[in-house]
C-alpha cells in the first residue's frame, strides 16, 4: 500500500466531530418552560430535566446533549423556534467538542 493510499484509508476511518447543544440562562424564561424544552426536544426524564434546568440557572448554561453537527443544529433551531412561538427568549447554541 502506498503512502497516499494509507493516508486516505486513515481519513475514511476518522469519526465525525461531535457538538454539544447548550441552553443559556436568561432572566425571563420560566423554569417550567425550560423543563418542558428539555423533555420535549432532548427526551429527558422529569428529574433529569429539572437538574439540568437548575444547572442552567446557577451556571448560566448547561449541556443538554451531544450530537453530530446536523442533529445538533436541528436541535438548536427547534428550541429557538419553539421558544419564539411561545414568546420566550430562551437561547440555544452548539459548541464543538475539541478532540
Amino acid at each position: 500500500m502506498s503512502q497516499v493510499e494509507s493516508k486516505t484509508a486513515k481519513q475514511k476511518l476518522k469519526l465525525p466531530n461531535k457538538f454539544e447543544v447548550l441552553l443559556l440562562n436568561d432572566d425571563y424564561t420560566s423554569m417550567d418552560f425550560v423543563v418542558d424544552v428539555l423533555r420535549r426536544f432532548f427526551h429527558k426524564e422529569f428529574l433529569a430535566a429539572e437538574a439540568i434546568m437548575l444547572k442552567i440557572h446557577i451556571d448560566g448554561e448547561a449541556v443538554c446533549g451531544t450530537y453530530s453537527y446536523d442533529v445538533a443544529q436541528t436541535k438548536v433551531s427547534q428550541v429557538i423556534e419553539y421558544s419564539r412561538k411561545n414568546d420566550q427568549p430562551l437561547m440555544s447554541v452548539l459548541r464543538e467538542i475539541s478532540s
